[in-house]
């Protein structure tokens, strides 16, 4: 069921859920754009076919908060913030790894692979390549036989794959990711989820230019670890003061 965040004439602002395609994906599995013409048609049935646009995507198994255009006009000048990088995308993300450094930010090149649809970080000026940046946050460590650090992430740039290579260039690749994390492309390790989450979107709105800031936390178990571990150390510290 779709859940949604906001909805008027112009734009619908949902919470994609992990493992579906953000844009149409035809055969039988459901997808984001099905989905928000199938409600829309519910609201006005013998309607005629709505339009849905696709503003930004998420990978497959990403969650997290997405806008769509239901006007061109809209999908146009939303569109350009994302071109020029009006558009703040922040994300959630659980690394494994210790991260030393509190913030910082990370510029890279990247050249996609379109047969293997994976990217790499190569020296600039390779041809195809493109510059990718991103800053980040700790928000959060975790000690044990993988340690393991909950970053906040905010894209300047929107490259293929960009959080999860940049990181895993590192040596910080993330949790459950099938493709640049080693430990779990091995054979009986592979998950449909990996640990990134859209967790933050703002934008100005199309038509009345009103900045529009969603919201929506991670879901999953392994950043459920980390918030019920806030909690208990919150807890902790409350009935120790």
């Amino acid at each position: 069921m779709l859940e949604l965040l906001y909805e008027d004439k112009d734009v619908i602002v949902v919470k994609k859920p992990v493992g579906m395609e953000s844009q149409a994906a035809g055969g039988f599995a459901p997808d984001m754009v099905s989905e928000i013409k199938k409600h829309i048609h519910n609201l006005y049935p013998g309607s005629e076919e709505p339009y849905v646009g696709v503003i930004h995507r998420l990978d497959k198994p990403v969650g997290g908060v997405m806008v769509y255009a239901k006007t061109k006009k809209a999908a146009a000048v939303l569109s350009e913030q994302v071109r020029s990088h009006k558009m703040r995308k922040v994300y959630k993300a659980v690394v494994c790894g210790r991260i030393v450094d509190n913030v910082e930010n990370f510029v890279d090149y990247l050249l996609k692979d379109s047969r293997s649809n994976v990217s790499k970080i190569v020296e600039k000026g390779i041809m195809g390549a493109k510059r990718a940046e991103l800053r980040y946050r700790v928000a959060a460590r975790q000690e044990g036989e993988v340690p393991l650090t909950l970053v906040e992430v905010e894209l300047s740039t929107g490259r293929h794959h960009q959080i999860r290579v940049q990181f895993a260039g590192r040596g910080l690749p993330l949790w459950g990711d099938n493709r640049y994390n080693p430990m779990f492309s091995e054979k009986g390790r592979n998950r449909e989820s990996v640990a990134l989450w859209a967790w933050k979107l703002g934008f100005a709105h199309p038509v009345t230019g009103k900045a529009m800031v969603f919201e929506a936390e991670p879901e999953g178990e392994i950043f459920r670890q980390f918030y019920d571990r806030q909690k208990m150390d919150k807890s902790y510290s409350e009935e120790n003061t």
